[in-house]
C-alpha cells in the first residue's frame, strides 16, 4: 500500500512542485516507507530530474539536499511498501523510461508484469529493477514513442494491465501535465487555483486544497495547472462534480479516522481482498510469492506446526481447522518462544508455518532457524517485503495488508487467517485432496467475504453503544467453540491491550471444567455461537453454556449469524453477523469484538493506537 503524489503548477519553473511532492510524501509515510522518490519535470525536453533512496523519507531528503534538482512545473512522488522486488534503490520508484524522459510510480500489483516483461525484453528492452512497475513504464514508453499523448498511452497500456494499479507519469515533452489512471486502487484529485493535485489519499494535498474529486474503476485524468480531464476507458470526458473535504490536515493522516486503528478496523475488506488478489498463475493454480519448495517435498508432508506469537498464533489456531479439513494432514499451533525449548519432533516431512506480521519477531525467527537445522521445510506468512522471515523462510506467502501502524494488530489478523486458508487450499489442490470445482468453490468463498465484512462494520453502531456503557467493568469473559474458540481468545487479547481489563477466552466446552467459577451476578460474558446451518450439535451445546452462565447470573452478549432466531432468548443482546460457511466465520465474529475493545478504551480516554508497554514488533526474545 504505497503513497503517491502528482502536482501541475503555474507560471516559470520554481520550487513549489518538489515542495508540494515532499510534504505530501511526509504525510503518506504511513502507507510505506521502505523506499522513497521523486521526479521533476524541469524544463529539459528529453530528461525528467530524478532522485529516489531506499528506506524512510529522511534519506531521500538527504539526498536531495546533496544532489538538488533544478526548478520545475509539475512533479510526482512516492513512498513505497514493497511487493515486487526487496527495498532497494534500484527498486524504488519513480522508474524511467523512453531514455529518462518518461517518468512513473504505481500503488499496487500487476498481476501479468511477467509476461509483459518477457515480450518487452524479446524486444531488447532493458531492466534496471525486480520491479512490475518498470514493466508499465516501459509500454507506456513506447507508445509515447509511436506518438501518442500521454494521456493516450496511459489509457492503451491499462488495457493490457491485469491486477491492482493506481499509475502516475510525468513526461518531459509535456512539461504542464501529470497523468494518472487506476484501478482496485485509489486516487484522488485535488482542485487548487492555478494547480491541481493528485494522491492516494487526500492527506498529500489537504493542506493546499479541500476541494477534491474521485477518480473511478478504469478512469484516466490529466491534470495541468488550469485544467483537470477525466475519461473513461474509451476515451469518453466524464463530468464528476467536486466535494469538500471537512476533516483537517492532521485527522486526514488516518484517512479521516480519529485513530490509526479506527482507519485499521475499516481497511479489513481492502486487506482480505489483497491477500487473495493475484494468487492464480497462468496454470489456474495457486502460487506461492516467493521461494521455491519442491512439490514433491510438500506432497510427503505429514505434519504442519504453525508458529507464531499474540494475535498471529490465534490465526495460526483459526487457520488450523481449515488445514486439517482440507488436507488431512495433522496440524500443531506452537507458541514461538516456547517451541524450540521443549525440544519439538521436527523431520524432513514436517512443513513448519512462521506467521508474523512484521517479520521480525525474534521467538519466531529462532523458531525458524530451529525448525531449519532439524530440517523442516518453512513457510513464511508475513506482511513485510524482505523482512527476515521471508527472506529466510523456504518461501513466503505475503499477506499483503498494507502497513499496520496501531500497535494492536486488526487487519494483519484479518490477512493472516486469509493467507492460512489460501495455503491449506494450496496443499489440498496440490495433494490431490480437493477437486478442481472444490478447489473454485473455496476460493469464491473467500473472495465473497471482503463484502461481508463491510456489512459488519456498516452495522457496528449498536456494539459501539455498549461498549460506551461499560467502561467501568473490571473483568470480561469470552467463550467460542471450534473455529469461535480462537475468536473468542483474540476478542479477549484485544480488550486487554487497549482498555487493561482483564479479560479471558475459554473453550465454550470447558466452561464445567473449572471456567464458570468466576461467573458472578453482572459478570458480562460475550459469546461466538457457532451456526445453526454447520454442526447442529456444536450450535445446541453452545446454546447450553449460554444458558448455564445466565443462570448464574450472568450478562450474555451473543455474536451469531444472520437469522438465527434462537439466540435472542438467551442473550441480553445480540449482534449479528452475515451468514458465511463455518471455517469462514471467524472472519466475520472477530470484527465486532474488535470494534467492542476499541470502543471502551476510547470510552476510557486510553491511545488505542499506542497501547501502554507495548511494542509493535518484539525484536527480542
Amino acid at each position: 500500500m504505497c503513497g503517491i503524489v502528482g502536482y501541475a503548477g503555474s507560471g516559470a519553473p520554481g520550487a513549489r512542485p518538489q515542495g508540494v511532492v515532499m510534504s505530501g510524501l511526509a504525510r503518506l509515510e504511513y502507507r510505506g516507507y521502505d523506499s522513497a522518490g521523486v521526479a521533476v519535470v524541469t524544463g529539459d525536453p528529453e530528461h525528467v530530474g530524478m532522485r529516489k533512496k531506499s528506506g524512510k523519507l529522511v534519506n531521500l531528503e538527504k539526498e536531495l539536499a546533496e544532489r538538488p534538482i533544478p526548478a520545475g512545473t509539475a512533479a510526482i512522488g512516492h513512498t513505497r511498501w514493497a511487493t515486487h522486488g526487496a527495498p532497494t534503490d534500484a527498486n524504488a520508484h519513480p522508474h524511467l523510461a523512453a531514455g529518462g524522459r518518461i517518468a512513473i510510480i504505481h500503488n499496487g500489483i500487476i498481476e501479468n508484469f511477467a509476461a509483459l516483461r518477457a515480450e518487452l525484453e524479446s524486444d531488447g528492452v532493458k531492466f534496471l529493477s525486480e520491479t512490475d512497475t518498470e514493466v508499465a513504464g516501459h509500454l507506456l514508453a513506447r507508445e509515447v514513442l509511436r506518438g501518442s499523448s500521454l494521456a493516450d498511452a496511459m489509457r492503451a497500456i491499462t488495457r493490457r494491465l491485469e491486477g491492482a494499479f493506481t499509475l502516475l507519469a510525468v513526461d518531459a515533452h509535456e512539461p504542464r501535465a501529470v497523468v494518472g489512471a487506476r484501478r482496485n486502487s485509489p486516487l484522488v484529485i485535488g482542485l487548487g487555483d492555478g494547480e491541481n493535485f493528485l494522491g492516494s489519499d487526500v492527506v498529500a494535498f489537504i493542506e493546499h486544497t479541500r476541494t477534491a474529486l474521485e477518480l473511478h474503476q478504469d478512469e484516466i485524468v490529466e491534470i495541468t495547472p488550469d485544467r483537470v480531464t477525466i475519461t473513461d476507458s474509451a476515451g469518453l470526458v466524464v463530468d464528476r462534480e467536486p466535494y469538500h473535504v471537512d476533516w483537517d490536515a492532521s485527522a486526514a493522516q488516518k484517512g479521516g479516522f480519529a485513530t490509526f486503528m479506527e482507519k485499521e478496523i475499516h481497511d479489513q475488506p481492502t486487506a482480505v481482498a489483497d491477500t487473495l488478489r493475484g494468487r492464480i498463475d497462468e496454470k489456474g493454480r495457486l502460487q506461492l510469492d516467493g521461494g521455491m519448495i519442491d512439490e514433491y517435498v510438500l506432497k510427503s508432508i505429514d505434519k504442519i506446526i504453525i508458529v507464531a506469537c499474540g494475535t498471529a498464533s490465534y490465526a495460526g489456531l483459526t487457520a488450523r481447522y481449515a488445514i486439517e479439513h482440507w488436507t488431512r494432514i495433522p496440524v500443531e499451533v506452537e507458541l514461538a518462544h516456547e517451541f524450540r525449548y521443549r525440544d519439538p519432533i521436527v523431520s524432513i516431512k514436517t512443513l513448519v508455518v512462521a506467521v508474523s506480521q512484521s517479520g521480525e519477531t525474534m521467538d519466531t525467527i529462532m523458531a525458524v532457524r530451529h525448525a531449519q537445522q532439524q530440517g523442516a521445510t518453512v513457510i513464511g506468512v508475513v506482511n513485510a517485503q524482505g523482512s527476515t522471515i521471508a527472506r529466510e523462510a523456504d518461501a513466503v506467502l505475503y499477506t499483503r495488508a498494507g502497513p499496520e501502524i496501531a500497535v494492536a494488530s486488526t487487519k494483519a489478523f484479518l490477512a493472516q487467517i486469509t493467507a492460512g486458508y489460501l495455503l491449506g487450499i494450496y496443499l489440498a489442490e496440490l495433494r490431490g485432496n480437493k477437486f478442481p470445482d472444490e478447489i473454485e468453490a473455496l476460493l469464491e468463498q473467500l473472495d465473497a467475504i471482503p463484502a461481508k465484512v463491510q456489512r459488519v462494520l456498516d452495522a457496528s453502531e449498536p456494539i459501539r453503544e455498549l461498549a460506551r456503557t461499560m467502561a467501568d467493568e473490571r473483568t470480561v469473559l469470552f467463550l467460542g467453540r471450534h473455529v469461535g474458540f480462537p475468536v473468542a481468545l483474540e476478542g479477549a487479547l484485544k480488550l486487554k491491550e487497549l482498555a487493561y481489563i482483564h479479560a479471558e477466552g475459554f473453550a465454550a466446552g470447558e466452561l464445567k471444567h473449572g471456567p464458570i467459577a468466576l461467573v458472578e451476578e453482572g459478570q458480562p460474558v460475550f459469546i461466538v455461537l457457532p451456526s445453526p446451518r454447520g454442526r447442529e450439535s456444536l450450535h445446541s451445546k453452545v446454546i447450553s453454556n449460554v444458558q448455564e452462565v445466565r443462570a448464574r447470573g450472568a450478562r450474555t452478549f451473543v455474536i451469531a449469524e444472520e437469522g438465527d432466531t434462537e439466540a435472542d432468548n438467551y442473550a441480553e443482546q445480540v449482534f449479528y453477523v452475515p451468514a458465511a460457511p463455518v471455517l469462514m466465520t471467524p472472519l466475520l465474529s472477530v470484527v465486532p469484538l474488535q470494534i467492542f475493545a476499541l470502543e471502551l478504551a476510547a470510552a476510557k480516554g486510553y491511545d488505542v493506537d499506542q497501547p501502554r508497554n507495548l511494542a509493535k514488533s518484539v525484536t527480542v526474545e
